[in-house]
């Protein structure tokens, strides 16, 4: 079995120069080190027969990604595909923004033959320690063995459904995390015995019968007005009015425990009104990690979902946030994309209880 492996730039392919991390290093021929033809392969890469690997032009830091740079990853995807359709891929990408990328992903490929593998590492691969190899190897692992379908993390041992992964850690090794969905699996100490979460290893790609991805193929992203608002004590209702204007498509609303905003300062559950009524999706996600955001459980709640704003239930901040973008370029907006968001695509949420 071929995998193929698209390079997007990242900490793993850099090297160091007079202005930090640039991309710059050999990765073929790292590749080629690492999976040398004629040698034993490693445990677990017996059917791993060789890997192909195309680069996007230009690699870039994950810290530049865009929706334009996801949608240049689906177009590479999907041209791989159309000449190979069951080859399982594997995308190197930045660690920074892996997350968005990575529910990015999962929303427009639903139904993609085969699983895509998105890994990077926390060191550069020619770095002493580095976690590269790890990485790579794991998701390749992943890639081949049949119990991956749609898009996945793979990342310092675990393996996270797509549209489930956050970033946890800036150095640790096991730099991601899935909050609330348990890993699709775990990499044993010798990087080769996997426990497995559920037999088929899915990574909860299938199609919502009323997701857009299920009526057509999905329209390409491009850069929509998403702001990203954070409640803290003591934020003003004049702070918030300011930083909605000019009103954006959507919000997303990071807002305390389940979904609760300080209702009591003056003037701000009006601003976040106005924003509904001129026609933005406002939508509540919680700064918990861990959390279902359930609007109207406490009062300080309940006064912006009688305005129109909808809960993320528990999506992470990244799936949210990749999620309100791809609902923007299927054409969605206002109270039509904010009723979207509670309606599962790739396995971001859990259903409605």
């Amino acid at each position: 079995m071929n995998v193929h492996i698209i390079y997007t730039g990242g900490t793993i392919g850099m090297v160091d120069s007079p202005q930090g991390l640039v991309p710059g290093a050999d990765l073929a021929g790292w590749l080629s080190g690492l999976l040398p033809p004629g040698r034993p392969a490693a445990p677990g890469l017996e059917s791993l027969a060789s890997t192909s690997l195309t680069a996007l032009e230009p690699l870039i830091d994950s810290s530049n990604a865009t929706p334009e740079s996801w949608q240049a990853i689906v177009e590479e995807v999907r041209a791989h595909a159309a000449e190979h359709p069951a080859e399982p891929i594997v995308v190197l990408h930045g660690t920074d923004t892996m997350a968005y990328t990575s529910a990015a992903l999962s929303y427009a490929l639903v139904g993609l033959e085969a699983p895509v593998i998105i890994t990077g590492s926390q060191l550069p691969l020619g770095a002493e320690g580095s976690d590269a190899e790890a990485n790579v190897l794991g998701a390749l692992r992943a890639a081949i063995s049949g119990r991956v379908s749609g898009v996945a993390l793979f990342f310092g041992g675990l393996l996270l459904a797509g549209g489930r992964a956050t970033k946890s850690s800036s150095w640790d090794f096991a730099g991601f995390a899935s909050p609330v969905a348990p890993p699709l699996a775990r990499a044993g100490s010798d990087g080769a015995s996997w426990e497995w979460a559920q037999a088929d290893g899915s990574a909860g790609s299938e199609a919502s019968p009323t997701s857009p991805t299920a009526r057509a193929t999905p329209r390409p992203y491009a850069r929509h007005d998403v702001v990203v608002l954070d409640m803290a004590p003591g934020i003003t209702g004049a702070r918030v009015a300011a930083l909605l204007d000019p009103l954006p498509e959507a919000v997303i609303l990071r807002a305390f425990g389940v979904g609760n905003v300080p209702s009591d300062e003056p003037g701000l559950t009006e601003a976040i009104e106005r924003a509904i009524d001129g026609g933005a999706a406002v939508v509540v996600a919680s700064q918990c990690h861990q959390a279902e955001v359930i609007l109207g459980h406490y009062d300080t709640g309940d006064a912006i979902a009688r305005a129109g704003a909808v809960g993320t239930a528990d999506m992470t901040l990244e799936a949210a946030y990749a999620k309100a973008q791809f609902l923007l370029a299927q054409g969605l907006a206002g109270a039509e994309l904010a009723e979207a968001m509670g309606r599962p695509i790739a396995g971001e949420l859990s259903p409605r209880r």
